[in-house]
């Protein structure tokens, strides 16, 4: 039995917390969302989906890591924009031996949280194909459970590497661990550049995207767009067909509604800039031309313009 801590308990971290208090595991979540917490606190936390139906008690639930101490395990789960500030609320939690996972979509997010924690305690993670969502508060619903990688960040010794992932794997989750970080963080974004712009502009599910001609061609178009970015930079993505590894994976939750498009439908700011934006920002650099990607990144600037009543 391990003590957890989820620091970001949105849809995503409520599945992670969830199942690893499912399994046994002493699990405390922090979120922003005090509706969230109450709900938690009073009833119990919720998951549904692809893992079952089950309702859970969490050691605690609370806005802030006050109380908390440290952990053996401490998973950022936050939106990309926000894991500075959850690495720097994170420092109570962290003692010798604790194993901090940061899981984000898109780039960038290991080298800000590692501004703030020892990078050598730090694995980076990589998750997909789950389809998370909030119904109610108190409550995560998932459609799958498809990539959960996890990798070094630095100098994390494997062993605590290994350590981590058996907290996951004894929770139910199907653990890969991986040696190239980049390959692992770059298979995961040409599946978000895809689906995330796409949905948020169209308001179509996953399975939707692919079944309507004009999405699946601008859904594949930003994935192409990636994964010419990531040749340029020496990125090995070994994949044969990373079109088809996209669509496969894509097939798996046809009903789910990426992030983004939750965002955006909640009125909140999404993540474009760490995942479409990211494909364009390197592609100038590198001179690989992201036009798709380009467009995609403009509409939701300002569409969220929009939203935020600017």
């Amino acid at each position: 039995m391990a003590k957890v801590a989820i620091v970001g308990c949105g849809a995503m971290g409520s599945v992670y917390a969830g199942l690893m208090a499912s399994a046994g595991h002493v699990v405390h979540a922090v979120t922003r969302w005090q509706p969230h917490v109450d709900a938690i606190n009073a009833h119990g936390l919720r998951v549904s989906g692809f893992s079952g139906d089950r309702t859970v008690g969490l050691a605690s639930a609370s806005v802030t890591t006050e109380g908390i101490g440290p952990c053996d395990l401490v998973v950022i789960a936050t939106k990309s924009y926000d894991v500075e500030d959850a690495a720097e609320s994170s420092k109570p939690l962290i003692g010798p031996s604790t194993v901090v996972q940061t899981i984000q979509n898109g780039l960038g997010s290991p080298e800000r949280v590692a501004r703030h924690i020892d990078p050598d305690r730090l694995a980076v993670g990589v998750v997909g194909g789950y389809g998370a969502s909030i119904p109610e508060w108190g409550h995560a619903h998932h459609n799958g459970m498809e990539v959960t990688w996890f990798g070094s960040c630095a100098g994390l010794p494997p062993e605590d590497l290994a350590a981590s992932a058996e907290i996951w794997r004894s929770s139910g989750f199907r653990v890969a661990l991986h040696d190239d970080i980049a390959s692992m963080v770059w298979k995961k974004l040409i599946m978000n550049a895809a689906y995330s712009g796409t949905a948020c502009l169209t308001g179509l599910t996953i399975g939707q995207i692919i079944a309507n001609e004009d999405a699946w061609r601008i859904a594949s178009a930003c994935s192409r767009e990636a994964v010419a970015v990531a040749g340029a930079l020496g990125v090995n993505l070994d994949l044969p067909d990373p079109i088809g590894h996209v669509k496969h994976l894509g097939s798996k939750i046809p009903d789910a509604r990426p992030s983004m498009l939750l965002d955006a439908m909640a009125g909140r700011r999404g993540e474009v800039d760490a995942i479409n934006g990211a494909v364009s920002r390197l592609g100038a650099e590198v001179g690989v031309p992201t036009a798709t990607n380009d467009m995609v990144v403009a509409l939701i600037r300002a569409q969220e313009s929009r939203l935020a009543g600017a």
